[in-house]
């Protein structure tokens, strides 16, 4: 079967957050896909096949090391660029229409840059207290830091926090135990002039990532909350990946009332794999 690797999410190659693409995976059980997805040890893994739901270009399955996410954003557009890249077609020029689990993603592109269409939530509005309670403890902040909290869960099942500043994001040093099975994600603006509009980091132990390195999804749901509460301009950047030593860089903008998800996507390496 073709096989890719591609770096998402950064313009300099092996800056991004890397996503291993198997093309035309029909034929193979769910115990193989979610195998080789453990093996590849990487955040996520997809498999490409035959689309299911009229309009789709093609179906992507998107598994972690441990279990199969319905949504996740750096998949989608490595996906998208890893079919393009192999001579996929779309049926509309400059737009891929993915299948997934969450149903049919828009995927915008050139040769630069993808974005894909943010998803509505599965849930969504105010965290409870023990819900934050446990969110402090584990991120080792005072309640005091939180300037915001909300479920922004568009399928990997995310928490948002928004804390002061940029500073305060990158000093973060999580108790990960203590986050259980909670998928964080935490958002502090720069400075006016920094390197992007805010720093976001992602901590989700629970699928045996302690952090993820450029996170789509969680960008997404941050896009959808902020701008839909007036909390950010319908335009931002994210920087994510700093504490890492990766270079994540998103682009997040609002139109005609759709929250688009940008970002860069190369494919490093191409080959077959047996499976």
């Amino acid at each position: 079967m073709r096989f890719s690797q591609v770096d998402v999410f950064a313009h300099e190659p092996c800056r991004g957050n890397p996503l291993a693409v198997v093309h035309d995976a029909e034929g193979l059980s769910d115990d193989e896909l979610a195998r080789f997805a453990n093996w590849t040890n990487l955040s996520e893994t997809t498999f490409l096949l035959p689309p299911t739901q009229p309009g789709a270009d093609y179906r992507v399955r998107i598994f972690t090391v441990s279990e199969e996410l319905p949504f996740a954003g750096h998949p989608t557009l490595g996906s998208a660029r890893a079919w393009l890249a192999a001579g996929g077609q779309p049926a509309t020029e400059g737009e891929v229409a993915q299948e997934c689990g969450a149903g049919l993603i828009r995927v915008r592109y050139d040769e630069e840059q993808l974005a894909f269409a943010a998803p509505g939530f599965l849930r969504s509005g105010e965290v409870e207290r023990d819900v934050f309670d446990q969110l402090v403890t584990a991120l080792r902040i005072s309640p005091d830091q939180v300037r915001h909290t909300q479920w922004i869960d568009n399928g990997p099942g995310w928490v948002g926090v928004v804390l002061d500043s940029a500073e305060e994001v990158l000093d973060l040093r999580p108790d990960f135990a203590a986050l259980g099975d909670l998928d964080v994600g935490v958002i502090g603006a720069h400075a006016p002039g920094g390197p992007a509009d805010y720093e976001v980091r992602a901590f989700v132990p629970g699928l045996g990532v302690n952090e993820d390195p450029v996170t789509g999804s969680l960008n997404a749901g941050f896009g959808v909350w902020l701008i839909g509460a007036g909390l950010a301009p319908e335009v931002f950047t994210v920087r994510q990946g700093t504490a890492l030593g990766r270079a994540g860089h998103v682009d997040l903008r609002a139109e005609d009332g759709q929250v688009w998800v940008g970002g860069a996507a190369q494919v490093l390496i191409s080959g077959e794999v047996t499976l």
